[in-house]
């Protein structure tokens, strides 16, 4: 368990670095498209301010999104005294516990750090869980909460959307500077063109690798606390027979969830931010055998 967890926060630094290179890259092709390099840092200040304000308001805005209510003890002690018992158990501040009422099997997890966390799951999940599966769901929820997965979640999904306004700006610019006889050289607008159109894309692309390497490692911390991968691994096989999908459709929030909660097609698959639950399973099943 020990070396899944680490190879997995190796990984993702790895992708945070290139993420973040990336950012860089952009807005170093912004200065020259521009006509000035110097602009580039207060590229990159407006880039961090962005991601400052979302790592700040993003866990409200998206349980609004989903349609997530806060909950208290007496709105549901079950699923309250399993998630106060293994905050205890993590030496982790409460997190705040919110509900989705929704048939389909799921739970969530954001926040910006251990100490502003939300935790929570779908009606569904509540009723078809018994209370090793309730347990290793929430431990993998709390592993995201531990590891500071919200965190990367958030910073994450901020840039992607930094790259996305500075890709459609240097679009704008090409579309403005078209009829421009002083226009940049051809090869620098083939340039800012080119990283215009694939920076969008090598960002999605980046994070949702990010996100399949966090939940391998949300897996693998959730089966270290219960000390009992199998309950997790029951639970995965009961998400996979009855689906996780939610009538609340937000790709953008679909990270945040503990199986993906879209509807299946070629490309939410292709950009799915969940690894195979099949291949979840396999993993946790050998966890537990070198247990």
């Amino acid at each position: 368990m020990y070396s899944e967890i680490a190879v997995n926060k190796r990984k993702t630094i790895y992708m945070m670095v290139f993420f973040v290179a990336l950012v860089g890259g952009l807005s170093y092709v912004f200065g020259l498209y521009a006509g000035d390099s110097r602009i580039t840092p207060y590229v990159l200040i407006g880039a961090g301010i962005y991601t400052i304000f979302s790592y700040f308001a993003g866990s409200k805005m998206a349980m609004a999104l989903n349609g997530a209510k806060q909950i208290q003890k007496s709105d549901d002690p079950r699923l309250w005294r399993t998630v106060e018992n293994l905050a205890i158990t993590n030496g982790m501040t409460m997190p705040n516990v919110y509900i989705i009422q929704d048939s389909s099997p799921n739970a969530f997890a954001t926040g910006r750090d251990p100490d502003h966390a939300i935790v929570g799951v779908t009606t569904g999940l509540l009723e078809i869980m018994n209370d090793k599966e309730l347990e290793g769901v929430i431990a993998h929820e709390l592993g995201h909460v531990k590891n500071y997965d919200i965190r990367i979640a958030m910073i994450a999904f901020a840039l992607v959307a930094v790259i996305s306004i500075i890709a459609d700006i240097i679009l704008r610019m090409t579309w403005f500077r078209s009829n421009d006889d002083e226009s940049n050289s051809p090869v620098i607008m083939i340039v800012g063109i080119a990283a215009a159109i694939l920076a969008p894309l090598i960002a999605v692309i980046i994070q949702m690798a990010i996100s399949r390497k966090r939940e391998y490692l949300a897996d693998a911390t959730g089966a270290l606390t219960t000390r009992y991968p199998e309950g997790l691994a029951s639970a995965l096989e009961k998400i996979s027979k009855y689906g996780g999908t939610l009538k609340r459709q937000n790709p953008s929030t679909a990270h945040l969830f503990f199986a993906n909660p879209l509807k299946k097609g070629m490309l939410a698959s292709l950009f799915s931010t969940h690894p195979p639950i099949a291949d979840r399973i396999a993993r946790l099943n050998e966890m537990g055998r070198h247990a």
